[in-house]
C-alpha cells in the first residue's frame, strides 16, 4: 500500500494578505500586472493591475485563450507573449522545492504598431476597434525597466516565502519542544515522588536491621546466622540509600535543565 504524502502549500505557512499587499504595491508602482499561483496552478492571490486588453479580450476569445495557456505553460523569465506584450513568470522556491509561481506583466515595451495588433484581433476573432481601444490603456515601459521590476518582485516574494517557512517551521518545532518539556516535567515529578517513597522504605529497612541486630545479640549463638543476615540487610539498605540519593540528585539536575530551557523559550 502506497502511503499518501502530505503536500505543503504556500498558504499553509505564508500570510496571503501580506503577499497580496506586496503584489498590489508592486503593480501600483510599476504598472505591471501580477498574480501568484501554487504548485497546482491555482490562484492564491487576486490579480493586480490586470488589463482589459488581456483579460476581457485576448483571453476571452477561444483562440486567444489557447495561445495564452500555451505561453503560461511554456514560457519562463521575462518574455514576449503571443499578443505582443511583455510578461514574466518566475518560480517560488521554498527550501529547495517549487511551491508556486509569480506571474504577470501585461505591458508594452514600446509604443504599439496598431496595424499589427489589428491583424492579431482578426486572428483571434475580436473586433479590431475595441481591441485597439483596449490596447491604448496598456502601460508602456522600456524593456530594461520591465526586467528589473519583474526580478525585484520575484526575489521579494521568494525571500518572503522562505522567511515565512522558517518562522513557521521554528514555531512548529518550538511547540513540540514545549510539549516534551511538559512531559519531562511530569516524569521528573513522578521520579521525585517515587524517590521519596524509596527513601521511606530505606529508613524502615534501617530500623528493621537495627532491631534484628539487637534480637540476634540477645539470642547469642542461636542468633549468629540471623545476625549475618541482619548485617547484609544493613549493607543493602545503605547501598540503596546511596542509589536513592543519586536518583534524587539526577532528578534535581533535570529539573534545573528544564528550568533553563523554559527561560530560553
Amino acid at each position: 500500500m502506497v502511503e499518501e504524502q502530505n503536500i505543503m502549500y504556500l498558504k499553509d505557512f505564508m500570510d496571503m494578505d501580506k503577499l497580496q499587499k506586496i503584489q498590489d504595491m508592486f503593480s501600483d508602482a510599476t504598472g505591471l500586472a501580477a498574480i501568484a499561483v501554487d504548485q497546482d496552478g491555482q490562484y492564491i492571490t487576486e490579480g493586480s493591475n490586470f488589463t482589459d486588453f488581456c483579460m476581457k479580450y485576448t483571453r476571452n476569445s477561444p483562440e486567444g485563450n489557447r495561445r495564452c495557456v500555451k505561453c503560461d505553460n511554456e514560457c519562463k523569465g521575462v518574455y514576449y507573449c503571443h499578443a505582443g506584450l511583455m510578461d514574466f513568470a518566475s518560480d517560488i522556491i521554498v527550501n529547495g522545492e517549487k511551491m508556486g509561481s509569480i506571474i504577470g506583466g501585461q505591458v508594452l515595451p514600446s509604443e504599439p504598431d496598431t496595424a499589427r495588433f489589428e491583424q492579431i484581433a482578426q486572428e483571434l476573432g475580436i473586433a479590431p476597434d475595441e481591441y485597439i481601444e483596449a490596447l491604448g490603456k496598456v502601460p508602456v515601459r522600456d524593456e530594461e525597466t520591465i526586467k528589473a521590476a519583474a526580478q525585484l518582485l520575484c526575489e521579494t516574494v521568494n525571500e518572503m516565502a522562505n522567511l515565512a517557512y522558517i518562522e513557521w517551521k521554528n514555531a512548529k518545532e518550538l511547540k513540540v519542544i514545549n510539549e516534551e518539556v511538559k512531559n519531562l516535567t511530569g516524569s521528573v515529578r513522578d521520579i521525585s515522588d517515587k524517590t521519596k517513597e524509596l527513601e521511606t522504605i530505606a529508613s524502615r529497612q534501617n530500623i528493621l536491621t537495627l532491631n534484628a541486630s539487637i534480637e540476634a545479640a540477645r539470642a547469642g549463638e542461636v542468633g549468629v546466622g540471623f545476625a549475618v543476615v541482619a548485617k547484609q540487610m544493613g549493607e543493602l539498605s545503605r547501598h540503596s540509600s546511596d542509589i536513592y540519593k543519586g536518583i534524587k540528585e539526577a532528578s534535581g539536575n533535570i529539573s534545573e535543565a528544564i528550568g533553563r530551557i523554559n527561560g530560553v523559550i
